[in-house]
């Protein structure tokens, strides 16, 4: 996977605005976790979003089958997805109008993933920076990314293209527990306006 391009699933699920997309990552229910917070799904409702983008270490189906019961799903392989296997593709392309929007964990390859394990034992954690570059050059086709695995919400713009990290509604970064439990909304509104938000959510339960 760190090669140009990090794998996609099948096929490009397709859009037509005016469309809201929640978007969430990093739930690690049962792992780290004990469960899917109501409040977010609660953000979903309110937004009456179209489907649920899901950017990977939702760690248990039980996560996926209740935000299916508020819109479709679509969801990535996390490096923490250990029961649900292979049934998750590694990465997802979406047409949103003029927009191709790819949704991917950001952990890379298993070895990747390795690396950058031992680098935070030794006191170099994994930057925001350093996803966004990766994010950029497996998916340069791309006008927005959707990333998740630091558990922090991130917005950024370069050179016209976006990456998004919703953060977590579960579990802070490790390093700091000042960081909130946040999910996101994706809008886009004809003729092409793109317009992204973090919603706070309430104290852990």
């Amino acid at each position: 996977m760190d090669g140009n391009r990090v794998p996609t699933g099948n096929h490009v699920v397709t859009f037509s605005p005016p469309v809201t997309l929640g978007v969430i990552a990093d739930t690690h229910v049962h792992d780290r976790y004990h469960r899917l917070p109501l409040d977010a799904l609660q953000v979903f409702r309110r937004a009456q979003v179209q489907a649920i983008l899901h950017a990977g270490d939702v760690t248990h189906p039980q996560v996926l089958h209740q935000l299916a019961e508020v819109a479709p799903v679509y969801a990535v392989r996390g490096n923490r997805d250990f029961l649900l296997g292979f049934r998750l593709p590694p990465a997802q392309e979406f047409q949103i109008g003029p927009y191709r929007v790819v949704l991917v964990h950001g952990h890379g390859s298993f070895w990747r993933y390795v690396v950058d394990k031992v680098a935070f034992f030794a006191g170099r954690p994994l930057t925001f920076r350093t996803l966004e570059n990766r994010a950029h050059t497996w998916f340069p086709h791309a006008h927005v990314v959707i990333m998740g695995h630091t558990h922090v919400p991130v917005l950024r713009r370069r050179e016209g293209r976006w990456v998004f990290n919703p953060g977590s509604p579960t579990v802070p970064p490790s390093l700091t527990n000042r960081i909130p439990r946040t999910v996101g909304l994706l809008y886009v509104a004809p003729p092409g306006d793109l317009a992204f938000e973090f919603v706070l959510l309430g104290e852990r339960a």
